[in-house]
């Protein structure tokens, strides 16, 4: 039969919808008036359809976009066993017949049973709506009616009169003595009794989304986001941008904001638990022969590039066949993994990758919270200790790996840096056209940074400098220090409050942007900061770099970072609330 339908549908030009179910048929179609008859008269010839009854309306031009004939197991969804519309409907009340009713103010309770969105467009005078969004949610509307509505004349209504004939049965077996159900719905009391009694339009499924009660066309409109019937005030209000938004949708900038933070934020959470490197895996570190390097021997090479790392520790890795020379053959996809061999001169190009079964790495902090987000920028407040990229024992345990899961597929980039136990503002870039336009402004110097330290002393100024060069090469345990002829470096500090501890709270702005710049230049005047695992009091510096995750944390917050958006090229501003250490040392 479905098969036949479309055909037919399909000679006569055609469009809407036909349901075909065991419950009977229901159909909204449009088309020319001639080929609609054919269509009704077609249908009425299957056993069982003889009175089918049809509603019609006029409209100047199509209301539907195609057509389509389905088979479904219930015409409505209900989802209630032992209702039979082919079987046993609720008494029908001819159109008239409520007028009548109405017109004598007869006692009985208009029970409209369509979805909230719908009642919204027009409804009958001193109707009760149902209050529901969907009409599974029936049942319960039903069971919430005051119990003594039971003996109390209930004509229920809805657009065609499709959903009473399960409506009507149901509240019957709920116990209600008096079930009418309007015939033919509210369409079919438009056309032979008008607007008497009912106030607003009708909303209906079609392109038209509502008529009147001459069953023309209203001004009603329909959000094609949430779906939202629009009145004509609602139609002018600046939140509807037809296809984008309505008053009933709309949500600000902050509200879109939170929403995504908070997917963000359950993201995270899923890729931190537990902590990746916690979990043990094969560990690689891969090592690249330069064309410097050309025809010297694996052991003298590898030397120079790892220089904490003994001859014998490199023979019993060759030894373990844990390092291996990865060899990409044109193919690209055909990736060939041989042993090293020692005794062959390397060649330029040659790519050698070291393998650490078993690996685990130290748990880090996992509190990062998002700050903001856009299609160019992801601004995070980073915890501590969390290196922010992978370096040392840190490989899967880091910042930019947790967040490439949560962001994948994109390929992030680290615009500001922050060492592993330094907290506070950390920006990367989604693209690397951002990456282009945002990391020359940090390079320049253009960009604004505060932090807050806490440091051990009490700098005698309230306001000072320092503007002492920073080596570039890496000293004990990876530190820097202040060295002649080194990179000009500029650190500005503003003393905020002194304690009786002997510990001062500072504001402090770097000008420039070294390794270690801030904590090295205080550290240098003789105020090393709280919690610094490497350059500590008296002018030692240790070899640690990362502190353990329960340890007291390094009291240095990137606090606020300003900089020129790549997108708008306005002045941005993002602030990382203060840690604990900094609002207890205020207060």
């Amino acid at each position: 039969m479905r098969d036949a339908l479309r055909r037919l549908c399909k000679r006569l030009d055609l469009r809407g919808t036909i349901l075909l179910s065991t419950e009977g048929i229901n159909l909204f179609v449009a088309g020319p008036e001639e080929s609609v008859q054919k269509l009704l008269d077609a249908l009425r010839k299957i056993p069982g359809l003889e009175k089918l009854e049809a509603k019609e309306s006029f409209t100047s031009y199509q209301p539907f976009r195609r057509m389509l004939v389905k088979i479904k197991k219930e015409i409505i969804a209900f989802g209630i066993d032992g209702i039979e519309p082919a079987e046993r409907t609720a008494p029908k009340l001819p159109p008239r017949q409520l007028k009548q009713w109405l017109d004598e103010g007869k006692p009985l309770m208009l029970y409209d049973v369509r979805n909230d969105y719908e009642v919204k467009v027009g409804t009958f005078e001193n109707a009760v709506p149902a209050g529901i969004d969907t009409f599974r949610d029936f049942p319960k509307a039903v069971a919430s009616l005051p119990e003594d509505a039971k003996n109390t004349p209930v004509v229920m209504f809805c657009t065609g009169g499709i959903r009473c004939e399960k409506a009507g049965p149901f509240m019957e077996q709920a116990g209600f003595s008096e079930v009418y159900q309007l015939e033919g719905g509210i369409l079919k009391y438009f056309e032979l009794v008008g607007g008497d009694h009912y106030q607003g339009d009708c909303f209906v499924f079609d392109q038209r989304v509502a008529v009147d009660p001459r069953l023309q066309e209203s001004a009603v409109a329909q959000c094609f986001v949430c779906q939202t019937p629009l009145t004509t005030e609602e139609q002018n209000s600046p939140l509807y941008v037809p296809g984008e938004s309505c008053p009933h949708c709309f949500k600000s900038a902050q509200e879109t904001m939170a929403e995504v933070v908070a997917k963000r934020q359950a993201k995270l959470k899923e890729v931190t638990t537990p902590l990746p490197g916690s979990i043990p895996y094969t560990n690689t570190r891969r090592l690249f022969v330069s064309s410097e390097q050309k025809g010297k021997m694996l052991y003298e090479v590898f030397a120079e590039k790892v220089p904490a790392a003994s001859q014998g520790f490199w023979e019993k890795m060759v030894e373990q066949k844990l390092l291996v020379e990865v060899i990409h053959h044109q193919d690209e996809r055909l990736v060939e993994y041989r042993a090293a061999d020692p005794t062959v001169p390397l060649v330029a190009g040659q790519l050698f990758e070291q393998r650490y079964p078993g690996t685990t790495e130290p748990d880090v902090s996992t509190d990062i919270q998002i700050l903001y987000e856009d299609s160019g920028l992801i601004v995070v407040s980073k915890p501590a200790p969390l290196p922010m990229h992978p370096c040392g024992r840190f490989n899967k345990n880091s910042l930019i790996s947790f967040l490439e899961q949560v962001y994948h597929p994109q390929k992030l980039r680290i615009a500001h840096r922050l060492d592993a136990n330094t907290t506070g503002v950390a920006i990367l870039s989604r693209t690397s056209a951002v990456a282009r336009q945002v990391q020359p402004q940090f390079e320049q110097g253009k960009v604004e940074k505060r932090y807050l330290a806490l440091v051990h002393g009490h700098p005698p100024q309230d306001e000072f400098v320092c503007d002492q060069p920073i080596g570039t090469s890496r000293v004990t345990g990876g530190g820097r220090r202040v060295e002649e002829g080194g990179q000009p470096s500029r650190t500005d500090f503003v003393v905020r409050k002194r304690f009786a501890d002997g510990t001062a709270l500072l504001e402090v702005s770097p000008k420039t942007g070294r390794t270690n710049q801030i904590r090295l230049h205080i550290w240098h005047l003789g105020f090393p900061i709280v919690g610094d695992p490497m350059y500590q009091q008296g002018g030692v510096m240790q070899q640690k770099q990362t502190l353990d995750v329960d340890e007291p944390p390094m009291c240095l917050h990137a606090w606020e970072v300003r900089f020129r958006h790549p997108q708008t090229a306005e002045m941005v501003t993002f602030q990382a609330p203060a840690p604990a250490w900094a609002n207890a040392a205020q207060h």
